[in-house]
């Protein structure tokens, strides 16, 4: 199938660009933030509110949530347009921050981190589809590289912000933070967002469809989140969960193919830049689970690290994604071509993460180096892979387009989560059945990691080698991507 004629944006003012990208990146930013900034407020959380078997709810409802909302704001940006969607989503986010900040009881904060959620994943799709609307396709990905690196910089400065706020005042400070930042995306951004274009042509929405979408994508991420918490991926809830989820994904794609103004036209997948790139950018947040969750969790199950000092470790590799998105994106400005980075990428992916697998976790140095490398292999993909999407789509579909794109991401993230969960946890209770029929899934992790420095040779090299499973298991899924790459077609490219 031929790719769709990219139309050129309409004149955007160049004095409106830079506090719009701002506006923009503060948008994204506070979005991202929430996912790691709450993860030191844990302890005191639980202390204050109780119920501390509802606790990693406050993670998860955030996650689920977000991956939820994506698609849908993608969608109604394309109907109503993007000024009024940011600005909702926007408002949403800051509303739901102020209920968590208030909230006395755990399924309260709960409640507010869902609300959260809903808003965050219209931050997430709605402002990177704003950088296609008024950025030409050929320099759209530099300024998706932007993106990716706020990103980054997000994951870092959460926790570290985090502890500060933690060290100086209350938990609900992590909350209350969102309000300032708010408000400074509007008011950078306010003036360029008028700018932007409107629909003229009023369109029905498909409210059929989003139900459907919304109760589908919850019970499926529910279900991954549940395993990605130590919950057997088939026992009665989950496979409750995933059976309702297939139903109900099923009539969604019933609704589509009825619906006058489908929610997700099915057509889009028709393309195969499309369908092939959301796959690979699902496969690189596989990798960002299996690097940022599983290293530092293997340094203090195999060296008796701290949490402080494993998770020092990551410096690198998240200082090496933005460097990796802003290369792809200066390569992808210079040739117009995405392939290379994509092919690349996965491949460098590849390779080190199967030399991560042999690698000795006291050999730091080395184990870094190839964190920087992977790093850069990943985050490569990142701008590329969006911009491919974005300029292969008709322009009435770029903000459904770039919302498949993060919807994918998050898919990535929740079940590279769960999948790599469930194997490390298998091959620990294949390795050192005396530890694992003692303890419950739940406390086996958390036991290793506090025994690790009285652990036996044969305990050590049990832990060595399902750590060595999880990076194989990984690699294969970035031969995956690879020969995807190799099916894709620059343009121009026959």
């Amino acid at each position: 199938m031929s790719t769709p004629r990219i139309a050129e944006p309409a004149a955007f003012p160049a004095s409106a660009l830079r506090p719009l990208m701002i506006g923009l990146m503060l948008s994204i930013f506070m979005a991202a933030l929430d996912q790691t900034i709450i993860s030191l407020a844990m302890t005191r959380i639980s202390g204050e509110l109780g119920q501390v078997g509802l606790l990693a709810w406050t993670v998860s409802g955030y996650l689920v949530a977000v991956a939820v909302a994506t698609p849908i704001y993608g969608k109604l940006g394309d109907l109503f347009g993007r000024r009024i969607t940011l600005l909702s989503g926007i408002t949403i986010f800051a509303l739901a921050s102020v209920a968590c900040a208030c909230a006395t009881t755990m399924p309260a904060l709960i409640a507010g981190r869902i609300m959260q959620g809903i808003g965050g994943g219209g931050l997430f799709s709605i402002a990177q589809a704003i950088i296609a609307d008024v950025v030409a396709p050929r320099e759209r990905s530099r300024y998706q590289a932007y993106v990716s690196g706020t990103f980054a910089l997000a994951s870092v400065a959460g926790p570290a912000l985090g502890g500060a706020l933690l060290h100086v005042t209350s938990w609900r400070a992590v909350f209350w933070i969102n309000l300032p930042l708010a408000l400074l995306a509007i008011f950078s951004a306010h003036r360029a967002l008028a700018l932007l274009p409107v629909p003229r042509i009023k369109r029905p929405v498909d409210y059929a469809g989003a139900i459907l979408l919304s109760a589908g994508l919850a019970a499926l991420m529910s279900g991954t989140t549940r395993v990605s918490q130590g919950s057997p991926w088939f026992d009665t809830v989950n496979a409750g969960l995933f059976l309702l989820a297939l139903a109900l994904l099923a009539l969604f794609l019933r609704q589509q193919r009825r619906a006058t103004e489908p929610l997700l036209p099915l057509s889009l997948f028709a393309i195969p830049t499309v369908r092939l790139c959301c796959a690979i950018l699902l496969i690189a947040f596989f990798q960002i689970v299996s690097l940022s969750v599983m290293i530092p969790l293997q340094l203090q199950m195999a060296t008796a690290a701290g949490t402080g000092s494993a998770a020092l470790q990551l410096i690198p590799l998240t200082l090496a994604v933005p460097f990796g998105a802003f290369l792809g994106g200066r390569i992808m400005n210079r040739s117009g071509c995405f392939k290379p980075c994509l092919l690349w990428g996965s491949a460098t992916v590849m390779l080190t993460l199967v030399l991560l697998a042999f690698t000795d976790p006291h050999m730091k140095l080395l184990a870094t180096l190839l964190m920087i490398v992977a790093g850069i292999g990943i985050g490569v993909q990142f701008p590329t892979g969006l911009v491919a999407v974005q300029n292969a789509v008709p322009r009435e579909h770029i903000g459904i387009a770039t919302a498949m794109v993060a919807f994918s991401r998050s898919l990535g993230a929740a079940v590279g989560v769960a999948i790599l969960s469930a194997v490390l946890l298998a091959s620990l209770r294949a390795g050192w059945p005396a530890l694992a029929s003692a303890l419950p899934e739940a406390n086996l992790l958390q036991d290793i990691v506090h025994g690790a420095a009285e652990q036996t040779a044969a305990q050590a090299d049990a832990v060595r080698m399902a750590f060595r499973s999880i990076f194989l298991l990984s690699a294969a899924a970035a031969l995956v991507a690879m020969l995807m790459a190799r099916m894709l077609r620059d343009p121009g490219q026959r």
